[in-house]
C-alpha cells in the first residue's frame, strides 16, 4: 500500500484519460465536460489548455504529430501547432443524450473508444473501434458506462471496463484483424468504488483507477490483487505510465458530483498525482491516420 503525490493542482472538474507523448515528453489529458485538452510538462509543471468546443471523453497522439480525440459527436484529431481540429469519423451522432468516454488504441493503430449516456443508464452506450480508413465498427453493444481499456504486453488479451458492472473484463484480442471475442471475467472490484480507467504495465499486470474509492488497485496478469495506491481524494478517474523510463504513473481525479462541503474535505480533488510503483509501462500506442 503505497500514496501518490499531487503533481498538479488542476482543480478539474473532471479530468481523465492520461497518455504519454514520449516524444514531447508531455501528458495529455482531457477535463470532459470543460470541452479541454490538457498538456502537461513535468519537467516545469506547465500545464497547456487547448480547448475543443465539446466534451471530449479521450486523447491519444496520432503518427502525424497530431493528437487524436473522442469527442461528443465521434472521432476527431487537433492539430497542436495550430489548434485546428478536423473530425475524422461520426459515432452516435444521433443519440443526443450521450457522449464519448475513455478510449485508447491497440498496438496496430486503432483507436477504440466507447460512449455513455448522460443519466448514465445501464445498456445504452457501447464500445466503437475506429480504423486507418476512417471507419467506425461497433465492437461491444449494450454498454453501461465504457471506460478503461487495455491490451496484454503479447497483444492476445484486451482488457475492458464497463463501470456499471463494477469489474473488469477481458477478450481474446487478434492483433491483426482487431477482432475480439470470448468477453469473461477478470477480476471484480470489491471494497467500496466502481472500476474507472486502467493502464497495464510492462509485466501485464493491471492498474486500475476506483472510482469512489480513493485508490488506484493492482491487479498481477492471474488477477491477484497485489496491492493499492490510496490518493487524499475518492473520485480517481484513470492513470498512465509515463516519464523518461515509463516508471511514473499518473493518475487523474475529479470533483464532478462533489457537494461543497465534500469538496472542502478534499481541496485537492480534479487535481494530477504520481506514483512510483516500481515497474515499467508499456509504450502508448498511436492512432494510425493511413491505411
Amino acid at each position: 500500500m503505497t500514496n501518490a503525490d499531487l503533481v498538479l493542482d488542476a482543480k478539474a472538474e473532471l479530468a481523465e484519460g492520461p497518455c504519454w507523448i514520449a516524444d514531447r515528453a508531455l501528458l495529455a489529458w482531457v477535463d470532459i465536460t470543460a470541452g479541454l485538452v490538457h498538456l502537461f510538462d513535468p519537467s516545469t509543471g506547465t500545464d497547456r489548455t487547448l480547448e475543443i468546443g465539446q466534451p471530449v471523453g479521450a486523447v491519444v497522439p496520432a503518427d502525424d504529430g497530431r493528437l487524436a480525440l473522442a469527442v461528443r459527436d465521434g472521432f476527431a484529431v487537433l492539430d497542436l501547432d495550430d489548434g485546428t481540429i478536423e473530425m475524422l469519423a461520426e459515432a452516435e451522432r444521433e443519440l443526443p443524450q450521450n457522449r464519448m468516454n475513455d478510449g485508447k488504441c491497440d498496438a496496430a493503430g486503432r483507436f477504440w473508444a466507447g460512449t455513455m449516456a448522460l443519466d448514465e443508464r445501464p445498456g445504452a452506450a457501447a464500445l466503437y473501434r475506429l480504423d486507418a480508413n476512417r471507419h467506425v465498427e461497433l465492437m461491444v453493444p449494450g454498454v453501461g458506462i465504457s471506460n478503461g481499456l487495455g491490451w496484454s504486453p503479447d497483444n492476445r488479451l484486451m482488457y475492458y471496463i464497463d463501470t456499471l458492472l463494477g469489474r473488469v473484463d477481458v477478450f481474446d484480442f487478434d492483433l491483426t484483424s482487431g477482432s475480439i471475442e470470448n468477453r469473461r471475467l477478470f477480476a471484480q472490484v470489491r471494497g467500496g468504488g466502481a472500476p474507472d480507467g486502467m493502464a497495464v504495465d510492462g509485466d501485464g499486470g493491471l492498474w486500475v483507477a476506483v472510482w469512489g474509492g480513493a485508490k488506484v488497485l493492482h491487479f498481477l496478469p492471474d488477477a491477484t490483487l497485489a496491492g493499492e495506491i490510496l490518493l487524499p481524494v475518492s473520485r480517481v478517474t484513470s492513470c498512465c505510465f509515463g516519464g523518461p523510463e515509463l516508471r511514473d504513473l499518473y493518475i487523474t481525479t475529479a470533483w464532478q458530483g462533489m457537494t461543497d462541503d465534500s469538496r472542502s474535505r478534499e481541496p485537492l480533488a480534479g487535481g494530477i498525482f504520481r506514483n512510483q510503483p516500481g515497474v515499467r509501462g508499456l509504450s502508448t500506442a498511436r492512432y494510425r491516420t493511413r491505411p
